[in-house]
């Protein structure tokens, strides 16, 4: 997918009928390695708790369904929001609506949410998340060792952020 096509992403907010695309696209064996899923009560949460807020990512010419997203913290005092998931259908990995659709969380996190901190977790086992975060401009902070099980052990958690500031200076480099 060119760049121009992953401008083609927008963010839809969750309802509830939409719970069994957000179930399977986490259920999917390609994703599961990757994330810790949630049961549909949980999802149901996110939806109605405005801490939270949870889109269905659509992409394409036709804008379909193509993955699902959450956001927490959005009222945190702290001003730190959290980006708690982002999972894409594995027919649409590979194409840059992960990389529009961080970009698109970001400028809401910081614009409409007034955000100071943007923060992730992400399982040290998925290198491809980690390399998109980076080259967006989020820092590792540190490694929780071991802190989550999975089918065959423990993976580490990466935390990683971006602060406000640093955002600006991406979106708005200064002038020379």
């Amino acid at each position: 997918m060119s760049e121009a096509r992953a401008t083609m992403v927008r963010l839809r907010p969750t309802m509830l009928s939409d719970l069994d695309f957000v179930i399977s696209v986490e259920q999917d064996a390609a994703n599961r390695p990757f994330i810790t899923p949630w049961e549909r009560t949980q999802h149901e949460g996110a939806i109605r708790f405005p801490d939270f807020r949870h889109f269905i990512v659509e992409a394409g010419d036709d804008y379909a369904s193509a993955g699902f997203v959450i956001l927490q913290g959005c009222r945190n005092p702290h001003r730190s929001v959290e980006l708690k998931r982002m999972v894409l259908k594995p027919a649409m990995q590979g194409r840059h609506i992960g990389r529009t659709c961080l970009r698109l969380l970001a400028a809401m996190a910081f614009r409409d949410l007034g955000g100071h901190r943007f923060w992730l977790d992400v399982k040290a086992r998925n290198l491809r998340a980690q390399a998109l975060y980076a080259s967006e401009g989020f820092v590792e902070e540190g490694r929780l060792r071991e802190s989550v099980r999975t089918d065959d052990g423990y993976d580490a958690l990466v935390v990683m952020s971006m602060l406000d500031r640093e955002h600006a200076a991406r979106v708005d480099p200064p002038q020379r």
